[in-house]
């Protein structure tokens, strides 16, 4: 090895190999070592900006110099020689050697590898030049070069009838229109040339023609190149020769002007439907009477009506199902395609994205023609990109493809609604009544031809893009075998003016519906609603009546009027609750679980019924709620102590100077305790708000219960990341979330039944006995009079004790030492429903009228004298009141215990007016929870759920509905116990700052 002044140079003898483990040295051996002052960035150069005598490197990516008598080629990546002047070699590049032709031979071949005599002289690249009509020969037939060119007329007589080709190299047979019409290679006058034929002008055929293509969208008429070199020679061909390919060419440019046509003008369906009536006698295709011999099917005919009986007549002879051993689920739709110039391509399958124009996977493509799937794609596509991809539009006639019981298979054709047609000017196929729809055929994708405006080689004036296509398919009516109707394909085109094309795009759509008759199911909805709605009027009646008892009131007036509408907004919520639950439950079970197809989900302009019943069912849920909170708010409650004074003490008189007995002041620390414990209570529910709100969004979000909302037959909870999703239902949405909010919330309230309340903690119970052990009752009227009364008197006489007598009267209950707790001796009966009379109430009014008078309780620090000793005396007035009154002191105020008749338990309201005496029935089931969040469980669990779906379907977003269900249960939750705990402090003279 040796070394020069500029690096390492290695030698290695021939022959000779390189281990594994030397290949890195050798590498940083032989490899250039890179400078720090070398840099990375070279000119930017474009092949047509080299000049004239330069090429474009395609290596070096610059502009590099030809060789001397060199000039650029026509691609301008290479060299060629100067004219006159012969190539001697041609490597590419500038490795090409011209040598100059001698003066007697200044021609170059058309090959330029030799030099010539040209006697007709030269044209501007030093080619020989021959007249018009003759052809250029440079070589014998054996390839022999000849000393002097030669120009060859080609013989235009009947015997041959041949002309110079397009490039006046070859003779090539005259055009046989040429021959049939002038028996000659050329079109004399009268007979017509148009688009390279002649046609005799003694036909039929119409000479004013319209060249021009109509863009509705932009309101003009364009003259297009292409429509004027080939409108008039497709039509001519068609109708004289029956020529098929030019037929399929005029049908192609009658597609391009949006199947629009008008009788009195002769544009592309004008002639189109001049030749269709005037070949009747060619007969028909397959006894299509619209599909005419020779001709393409474009049009289903223009009567009225017509397009309903294609849409909803005949059923597909095939079967669709979801599941099972005959399972189909594939749409195999073809397309017989066809070139602007009406040649016929292939046959091919849509999958892979032919009529997609958004790019994607071939799964998420193919997912299109999955039956059941609802499909949506859309995007934004540069014009550059669609004029690049799409130069030429390319054609399509879709068919269905199926399979018979005999395995036979055959196509149907799949009708095409045009929402830039015009008939008669009118764009038909926009109007709602699809008996005035006229029904197509032949559909494409980009039409960047008819737009050419004087070259046809030249960038577009216009473009016609299909925006948006959708397929709808429709299931027949009652069928239990997956039968479809022929599917629509529905297509919307939007003209583009190509103005400055690199900051021009388009939006495009693909979407696919399916679509059953929702008649049916609309009917059996008000069949329930209009039951359940006439049961919910008469429930509503009920309380309102039952209302009207409980509060002594027998007048109909407007507040009993307001008191109905409430009711009724509350059970008509649960109407709406049972109707949407129901039917959402009933399209989630039957469109999954089927096997044979028998419904397909509603589409979403079929949901808004749904949507708006789900919108009423929450407004009046929200009503009603709003209804009970104000209702629990407002109730009027009083704590009868029945502690009294154990003796008297000696007490100082101030201003006298000395002293005199009193009795032992009773604590009023039992009434603040259970005062508290009631705030407490106020909120407390059977289920945990939180726990139901995270579990329901963990079933949704992370188990993938949400994937049972979304519109395909797929049963699965997950979706592999590279398949197709498919868009959500929202009936479907609203099902599954229900569905999983009601079956966690029942299972929260059967465990808080069942097992909480048993073996951990029921705080309800415990209240009534905190009740007892602190000697205080309950008085609560939540009507004016109708409410509750809990019995919370101790059998001990007091409770105001130290801890060694509390314990013993624990003992000595437990053991059954005492009298029970019962408010009628010798029962256990603490809690009552009262119904009071007229004049009991107007008793309790008068008193609680001294005790509210000053705009609320007394403050114990801040109120003057008078006031607090006022406010003091009022409550012990009210205190000895009540208190005599449940010992039946008042032999004008007394009152009765009863049980309940069952028709009473079950209507929720007393047969029995108190006239005389108030009535006490016992309530085993402490139902004074009513005026409780706890006993209105079934009420907020809907009022939850609601809300959940409402935001839900709004912003189909799980998460964002269960942050906003539980923020709203908390504002709530907050305000219910703020103006709870106020309403609380100015009805039993409770100081609000030692309610917790």
């Amino acid at each position: 090895m040796a070394t020069g002044g500029r690096g390492p140079v290695v030698a290695m003898a021939a022959g000779s190999t390189l281990s594994a483990a030397s290949v890195p040295l050798f590498l940083l051996l032989v490899l250039p070592r890179v400078s720090q002052a070398q840099t990375f960035f070279l000119p930017f150069r474009q092949p047509e900006t080299c000049g004239h005598n330069q090429y474009f490197d395609i290596s070096a990516l610059s502009c590099v110099a030809c060789g001397a008598n060199q000039r650029q080629d026509a691609r301008g990546t290479s060299c060629v020689c100067l004219p006159g002047f012969q190539m001697i070699s041609n490597n590419g590049g500038p490795d090409v050697i011209c040598k100059k032709c001698p003066e007697h031979m200044k021609g170059v071949t058309e090959d330029g590898w030799n030099c010539i005599s040209c006697p007709s002289g030269l044209t501007a690249e030093g080619k020989c030049h021959c007249p018009t009509g003759h052809i250029l020969v440079e070589r014998n037939v054996n390839g022999t070069l000849l000393s002097q060119a030669t120009c060859e007329l080609c013989d235009k007589s009947e015997n041959s009838f041949m002309v110079a080709n397009a490039l006046g190299n070859r003779c090539v047979r005259c055009e046989p229109t040429f021959i049939n019409t002038n028996r000659s290679c050329a079109c004399s006058e009268p007979n017509i040339l148009t688009g390279g034929l002649c046609f005799s002008s003694t036909g039929n055929f119409p000479l004013r023609m319209i060249s021009t293509a109509r863009y509705g969208e932009l309101g003009v008429s364009f003259p297009s190149e292409w429509f004027a070199k080939y409108l008039q020679s497709s039509a001519a061909a068609c109708w004289v020769y029956g020529n098929l390919t030019s037929c399929q060419a005029l049908g192609n440019m009658c597609v391009m002007n949006m199947n629009s046509y008008d009788s009195s003008t002769f544009d592309a369906c004008g002639l189109f439907q001049v030749i269709f009536e005037n070949t009747a006698a060619l007969g028909t295709v397959r006894s299509v009477s619209f599909w005419r011999q020779n001709l393409p099917w474009l049009f289903y005919g223009d009567q009225l009506g017509l397009a309903p009986q294609i849409l909803s007549t005949t059923p597909l002879p095939t079967n669709f199902s979801f599941k099972g051993e005959n399972q189909n689920t594939k749409l195999k739709f073809v397309a017989a395609s066809y070139d602007v110039r009406g040649n016929f391509l292939k046959w091919q399958t849509l999958e892979g994205g032919v009529l997609q124009l958004c790019p994607d996977t071939e799964t998420r493509l193919n997912a299109a023609y999955s039956f059941g799937t609802t499909y949506q794609q859309s995007c934004e596509i540069p014009i550059p990109k669609i004029l690049t991809d799409f130069p030429n539009p390319t054609f399509y006639d879709v068919y269905l493809e199926y399979t018979d019981e005999n395995q036979h298979q055959y196509i149907w054709a799949v009708p095409v609604l045009n929402l830039n047609l015009q008939h008669k000017k009118m764009f038909v196929n926009q109007d709602s009544s699809s008996g005035k729809w006229l029904l197509t055929r032949r559909i494409f994708l980009v039409d960047a031809v008819s737009g050419w405006e004087n070259d046809l080689g030249s960038q577009p004036s216009l473009i016609r893009v299909a925006t948006q296509i959708s397929l709808s398919i429709h299931l027949v009516p009652n069928t239990k075998n997956g039968n479809i109707y022929p599917p629509l394909i529905t297509i919307a085109y939007s003209d583009i003016d190509v103005k400055d094309p690199n900051s021009q795009s388009v939006k495009v759509s693909f979407s696919v519906t399916y679509e059953m008759d929702q008649g049916e199911a609309h009917v059996q909805t008000d069949i329930a609603l209009g039951v359940l709605g006439g049961l919910a009027i008469l429930s509503s009646l009920l309380k309102t009546a039952g209302w009207k008892r409980r509060i002594g009131s027998p007048m109909i007036d407007l507040q009993t009027v307001t008191k109905f509408l409430v009711y009724y907004a509350g059970d008509l919520a649960n109407v709406f609750f049972i109707i949407t639950v129901g039917t959402g439950l009933y399209w989630l079970i039957f469109f999954k679980a089927q096997k044979s197809v028998s419904v397909l989900l509603p589409v979403p302009a079929q949901e808004e019924r749904f949507v708006t019943y789900v919108g009423c069912g929450f407004a009046l849920k929200a009503l009603q709620f709003l209804h009970k909170l104000i209702s629990q708010i407002t109730i009027d409650i009083f704590f009868i102590d029945w502690e009294r004074p154990k003796g008297k003490v000696l007490k100082a008189v101030e201003g006298e100077g000395g002293v005199r007995s009193a009795t032992v002041p009773v604590s009023i620390w039992r009434t603040y305790f259970v005062a508290n414990e009631w705030n407490e209570i106020q909120t407390v529910r059977k289920i945990n708000p939180l726990f139901q709100v995270l579990t329901v969004l963990f079933l949704l979000e992370v188990v993938g219960f949400k994937n049972l909302a979304l519109m395909d037959s797929s049963s699965s909870l997950s979706r592999s990341p590279p398949s197709y999703i498919a868009p959500y239902s929202r009936i479907l949405r609203y099902a599954v979330s229900s569905a999983l909010w009601l079956v966690i919330g029942i299972i929260q309230i059967v465990f808080f039944a069942v097992f909480y309340e048993r073996f951990i903690e029921d705080k309800i119970r415990q209240f009534v006995d905190l009740c007892c052990m602190s000697n205080i009752s309950v008085f609560l009227l939540s009507h004016r009079c109708f409410g509750y009364y809990i019995h919370g008197r101790s059998v001990h006489g007091h409770a105001d004790t130290n801890m060694e007598e509390m314990n013993m009267n624990l003992k000595r209950e437990a053991e059954n030492l005492c009298s029970q707790r019962g408010l009628v001796p010798n029962t256990d009966g603490q809690t009552f429903q009262i119904a009071i009379s007229s004049q009991m109430r107007q008793h309790y009014d008068r008193i609680h009228e001294t005790l509210t008078r000053k705009n609320g309780p007394a403050r114990l620090l801040s109120s003057s004298g008078s006031t607090f000793e006022q406010s003091v005396k009022a409550y012990h007035t009210m205190n000895k009141f009540l208190g005599s009154f449940i010992d039946h002191v008042h032999k004008e105020m007394d009152y009765f215990i009863k049980d309940k008749l069952l028709l009473e338990r079950i209507l929720g309201m007393e047969f029995m007016e108190p006239m005389e005496k108030s009535i006490f029935y016992n309530d085993e089931g402490y139902s004074f929870s009513s005026v409780l969040y706890y006993g209105n469980e079934a009420t907020l669990l809907i009022y939850d759920l609601m809300f959940f779906c409402v935001v839900d379907l709004a912003c189909q977003n799980f998460i964002l509905a269960a942050f906003l269900t539980y923020l709203q249960q908390e504002i709530f939750r907050f305000i219910r116990n703020a103006v709870g705990q106020k309403n609380l402090a100015s009805k039993t003279l409770v100081d609000q700052r030692f309610l917790i």
